[in-house]
This record gives structure tokens, C-alpha cells and sequence, in this order.
């Protein structure tokens, strides 16, 4: 039976390995088609692809965007879009720079704390590529101010913590029009961290269905096979595609693989053809203008 994996980050954003590098690991584990989602950027994009075509790897092109639905917080998976796209990557610059400019909030808050960190030692961590939390993370481990990824986020980056600072807001339905502007699908990653309520999550999913989203990410590492089959049984309700992948990000967290760590956790290789048949199917009557998106400050 073939496998995929459609949720992995590398280097671009907050990755430990290069796009190549997990093309050729997918290679290693006998996983036939991947999606490299890193967050915000398609910058490894194009070095995938043309990895996967050395190594005999499918390679769809793949982004997972941080947006709301109202206060919502949630992330959106992108597929098989136009990756060379000038006004999809001139949003994608906008989403760039919000991040950016939270970042340094954050620093600013760790100084505030008493916690002496600049961009420029930051940059040590982030050489290319998008910068996040994590990247943030890993000084303040560096530093010895925290031991593990978790106990920085606890005591000083997740929402509520001392250091946290929101960024500017891109909403769903934007977030959702860029993706299927560029001619790609739009998908919602780990459902289960909007809401674990399954009424709530069924009206939020359909709420997003009716906003242009194609499929919910059902097979996710930290998912039972319960929690899996909800999933499923809610996508075909609505008639969303099931999606999945490891969320694998190599080795600053601890305890994935790509792939998924056991059988249990795989993800069959027909989710991955059904997808791709439904982006075959995309004519020019079901593409939206590209939006001229703008971010709102919380």
C-alpha cells in the first residue's frame, strides 16, 4: 500500500530540514507523495519539486496560512496551487511582514522581562526563511533561560503568556480566496484545536465549506482512531475531502516522524487521488479574483 504526507515544514519557516532534505527522508520511509506547508512562504517550493522528480516523489505544492474566522484562530492549507503566482506571493508578502513585525513585539516584551534578546541573534536560528516562535524558542534554550520548546511557550510565547504579542489578522475567507485564486485548494489543518465539541466544530467546518474550503486534515499524528473517524464521518456529511500528514517539522519536535510514527497514523495514498482529481476538475468558472487582502490589527 502507498502512503502520503501532506503537512511538513523545513527550513523556510520552522523546520530543521531543507526541502530536499525531506523529499529524500520521504524517499527513505517509502512515502510516495508529500506537501511541503510551510508557514506563510512557498519559498521551498520549487526546490521540492524539483527534488521529487530525482527521487520519484510526488510533490504538490503546499503553504499552511495562520487566518481567523471572526475570533476564531485557525490554519488553512493550501494545495496544488499556481506556485510562481506574482499576486498570491505579493499577499503572502503581507502575511510576511505581520509576522515580522510580531516578532519583534515578542522581543521587545522579553526585554521588557529583563531578558536581553535581539534580531540579530535571533538571527542564528532563522538563517532563512520565515522566523517564528520557535525560532524564538530556541535562543531562550540556547540561552539556558528554559530547558525544553514546551516550557518556553508556557512561561513566555503562547496567548496569554508574558511575552505573547498578536499579530495583524487575515481573515478566513481571504486566506481561502488566495489559495483557490492561484489554483489550488484550500483545506483546514488539525481541526481539533478549533473547537473539540463536535457540534461546534460541524458548524464551524460548514461555515468555512460555504466560504470556498475543500477538505479538513482528519489523519494528524496526536489524533485517535476515534477522534479520526468523527473526522471523516463529518467531512462526508458536508462533502469536504479528507486530508493528512505529520505535521513534521525534524528534530525540534520531538516524537514525529514523517510519515506518522506508526501503520495506525499513515495516510493512504488514495486521499492523495482523490485531491488531485479534484484539482484537475477546477475550471476557470470556479476561480475567485485574487483578493487585495488587508490584515486588521486585533
Amino acid at each position: 500500500m502507498k502512503y502520503i504526507d501532506l503537512h511538513l515544514h523545513s527550513t523556510c519557516s520552522d523546520g530543521t530540514m531543507t526541502p530536499e532534505e525531506l523529499v529524500e527522508e520521504a524517499r527513505r520511509l517509502g512515502i510516495s507523495a508529500i506537501s511541503i506547508t510551510d508557514h506563510d512562504t512557498i519559498e521551498g517550493t520549487a526546490e521540492a519539486m524539483e527534488a521529487g522528480k530525482k527521487n520519484g516523489i510526488e510533490v504538490v505544492s503546499g503553504v499552511e496560512i495562520s487566518a481567523y474566522l471572526d475570533e476564531t484562530p485557525l490554519h488553512i492549507l493550501g494545495y496544488g496551487f499556481h506556485h510562481c503566482s506574482t499576486a498570491l506571493l505579493k499577499n503572502l508578502k503581507k502575511v510576511q511582514q505581520a509576522r515580522e513585525e510580531r516578532n519583534e513585539e515578542i522581543l521587545a516584551n522579553l526585554n521588557g522581562l529583563g531578558i536581553m534578546v535581539n534580531r540579530e541573534e535571533l538571527k542564528k536560528y532563522s538563517a532563512t526563511g520565515q522566523t517564528g516562535r520557535p525560532h524564538i524558542a530556541t535562543l531562550l534554550m540556547e540561552r539556558k533561560i528554559v530547558k525544553t520548546m514546551d516550557e518556553a511557550f508556557a512561561r513566555y510565547l503562547r496567548r496569554g503568556a508574558p511575552a505573547y504579542a498578536e499579530r495583524a489578522r487575515l481573515q478566513a475567507a481571504d486566506a481561502i480566496d488566495m489559495i483557490s485564486a492561484a489554483g489550488g485548494i484550500a483545506v483546514v489543518a488539525h481541526p481539533f484545536t478549533i473547537d473539540r465539541t463536535m457540534p461546534v466544530l460541524a458548524d464551524v467546518l460548514k461555515r468555512l465549506h460555504k466560504l470556498g474550503i475543500k477538505g479538513a486534515e482528519a489523519f494528524y499524528p496526536i489524533y485517535s482512531v476515534a477522534d479520526r473517524r468523527k473526522l471523516c464521518d463529518l467531512c462526508n456529511e458536508i462533502g469536504l475531502l479528507i486530508t493528512g500528514g505529520s505535521d513534521f517539522h525534524g528534530s525540534i519536535r520531538n516524537g514525529t516522524r514523517l510519515g506518522g510514527n506508526n501503520k495506525k497514523q499513515r495516510v493512504p495514498y488514495e486521499l492523495f487521488e482523490k485531491m488531485q482529481k479534484r484539482l484537475h476538475d477546477i475550471t476557470v468558472l470556479d476561480q475567485k479574483p485574487m483578493p487585495d487582502i488587508v490584515l486588521q490589527r486585533p
